[in-house]
């Protein structure tokens, strides 16, 4: 599969990458019922989910995707798998729990509460310059207008801060998002912080990103911002420049800080930036959508995520494995604790969850219409989630105790409504749960 031909695929960068910064669960945060939702009875099975196994078994049948992956737990009881599907399509091996998958911006979360855990214990504040843990940051300059002159600049207003690069609203740029001569800046001084392929794919470039974490905050320190720092929601490379923040904060590497911090607690074993080639035989293909088929883009045995990356990207980096993910929601819904084992404070759990946009910046007009903004993911009446690039998207709900996420791989990711479908579907069950309650009261 490496050798196919890709002269002819119209993909780009853009596209690939940008649609799975997300829509993800939209539907979940637009006047949904999960506030005021207790659990209701006959949630525990997979019979209880009939929305959700008819669009993972639709989604497969139809081969739209070589695999999908719903996984729904409540608190802290074991979750519910329904997995339909082979890792790579035509091979015998199936997709199910512990099966492998690239999270994209699903990352931004587990970076998001990372922050919370520093923030919590006094070493970063919510409201703190960054300039204090990276002086490069001290003197920023802004384009006067947005994707235009990279020379026409005024200076910044205020300082960035960690709530802004939690929220985006840091005023940075990103290159799947920005235009012009900031796009080019961008690519030209390695300030990629992502990846998709081996092969290479039409419409991307020959750029790549630079080594190291500390290399990345410095050069992004000398690039203009594109708005002023809290003034706007903007999607941006701000949660991996938060893992440099967070390796300063934190004095060690920010991959280590994960590790130790998060992955160990929550006995998250099958989440890496870097796929071990002995876990290979877990790893899921990812494809190219093209004129409605799947196409390989990232054969699982020949992936770029069995390669060291160049950095570890907090915003778009880890590989990881429904079981896996759910330990992490399940410690979200837990307030922070999991299996009775205290990963985070319920205050930093609460906060992070909660909507930190600064004063008067909303999300009316982007993609994240609709919820309020935490800790690298949306926020709205206790939901809490986000999606990845490649059709990956998770929630959990701090008042209910509600957390599910959705694996499958494909890009872009709007090219199917997975994003929203998979929380309409969830919501379309629970409120069947509570109608059979009431008719059984």
């Amino acid at each position: 599969m490496a050798h196919r031909n890709f002269d002819n695929i119209a993909l780009d960068r853009r596209a690939l990458l940008r649609s799975g910064a997300l829509l993800g669960g939209g539907a979940l945060f637009a006047g949904s019922p999960f506030a005021a939702l207790a659990k209701p009875a006959g949630g525990d099975g997979a019979a209880a989910w009939p929305t959700v196994t008819a669009m993972v078994e639709d989604y497969v049948a139809q081969r739209k995707v070589a695999n999908m992956v719903a996984t729904l737990g409540w608190g802290q009881k074991d979750a519910v798998t329904i997995a339909r599907g082979p890792l790579t399509i035509g091979q015998a091996a199936m997709a199910g729990p512990d099966s492998l998958y690239r999270i994209y911006s699903m990352t931004k979360p587990v970076t998001g509460m990372a922050a919370m855990i520093l923030i919590d214990e006094g070493k970063l504040g919510l409201d703190q310059p960054i300039a204090e843990l990276l002086p490069a940051f001290s003197r920023m300059m802004v384009q006067k207008t947005p994707d235009g002159s990279l020379t026409d600049l005024v200076p910044a207003e205020r300082p960035i801060t960690v709530r802004h690069l939690l929220t985006h609203t840091a005023g940075l740029g990103y290159n799947i998002v920005q235009k012009g001569p900031i796009k080019k800046l961008y690519e030209d001084q390695g300030l990629i912080p992502g990846q998709v392929s081996r092969i290479q794919l039409p419409g991307f470039g020959p750029a790549l990103p630079v080594k190291g974490l500390a290399a990345f905050a410095d050069r992004l320190a000398k690039a203009p911002l594109v708005y002023q720092p809290g003034t706007r929601w903007s999607y941006s490379v701000s949660l991996d420049l938060l893992g440099r923040v967070i390796e300063v904060a934190g004095k060690q590497p920010f991959d280590h800080f994960l590790h130790e911090r998060i992955f160990e607690p929550c006995r998250m074993s099958s989440t890496w930036f870097r796929v071990p080639e002995s876990e290979v035989g877990r790893l899921t293909t990812n494809y190219g959508i093209v004129n409605g088929a799947p196409v390989p883009i990232d054969p699982a045995r020949a992936s770029i995520y069995l390669d060291e990356p160049a950095f570890p990207f907090g915003g778009a980096g880890l590989v990881s494995s429904p079981r896996d993910f759910d330990r992490f929601l399940a410690m979200l819904a837990g307030l922070g604790a999991l299996d009775g084992r205290r990963v985070m404070s319920e205050r930093a759990v609460r906060v992070g969850t909660s909507n930190l946009l600064p004063a008067g910046v909303s999300t009316d007009g982007t993609f994240a219409a609709g919820s309020g903004f935490g800790a690298g993911g949306r926020s709205s009446d206790g939901n809490y989630g986000w999606g990845g690039a490649a059709g990956t998207v998770a929630f959990a709900n701090v008042n209910s105790g509600l957390r599910g996420n959705l694996m499958t791989q494909y890009m872009p990711s709007e090219a199917w409504p997975v994003h929203s479908a998979f929380p309409a579907a969830v919501l379309k069950d629970v409120a069947a749960m509570i109608s059979a309650r009431k008719a059984a009261a």
